[in-house]
C-alpha cells in the first residue's frame, strides 16, 4: 500500500503541474517516449508507457486532435501508422518538462545518492519478484 499511496502522491503533484498546460500525466509520458524514439508505432508507444493498446489509441486520438502529434503511414509499410511529435507537441513538452523537473528534483532532493541508489534497487527487486524483471 505504501508503493500505492508515494505513486499517488507523485501522480497528483505532476497532474497539477501539467493541467496548467493542458497536458495529462498519461500524455507528457507519450510525448516523453516519442521524443526520445521518434517514428514508432502505437503499439510500441503502448508498451513504453506501460498501458494497453486500446488505451493508447484513445489517447492517441486525443492527442492528434490537439496538434502535438501525427501519424503517418510507415514508407515500407502501408498499413503501419508511425507516430511523431508535432511543434506543438514539442513544445507542450517543454513546457512540461519546465514544470514536471522540479516536482522530481524534490523528490530526490529527500534522498542521499546512496539512498536514491538503494531505493532504486528494492524497486528492482519488487518488480523482479513479481517475474516482470524487464523494467
Amino acid at each position: 500500500m505504501l508503493v500505492k499511496r508515494a505513486e499517488q502522491a507523485m501522480v497528483r503533484a505532476k497532474s497539477a503541474a501539467l493541467k496548467s498546460i493542458g497536458l495529462t500525466p498519461s500524455q507528457y509520458v507519450a510525448l516523453f517516449e516519442l521524443d526520445q524514439q521518434s517514428g514508432i508505432t502505437a503499439a510500441t508507444l503502448a508498451r513504453a508507457c506501460l498501458v494497453t493498446p486500446q488505451a493508447m489509441m484513445i489517447l492517441l486520438k486525443t492527442m492528434e486532435q490537439q496538434g502535438l502529434i501525427t501519424r503517418s503511414s510507415h514508407p515500407r509499410h502501408p498499413n503501419v501508422l508511425e507516430l511523431h511529435m508535432t511543434e506543438v507537441g514539442r513544445e507542450a513538452l517543454h513546457t512540461a518538462r519546465e514544470r514536471v523537473d522540479p516536482i522530481e528534483r524534490r523528490v530526490y532532493g529527500a534522498f542521499s545518492p546512496k539512498d536514491l541508489g538503494t531505493f532504486r534497487e528494492f524497486l528492482l527487486r519488487f518488480i523482479e519478484a513479481f517475474g516482470a524483471s524487464d523494467f
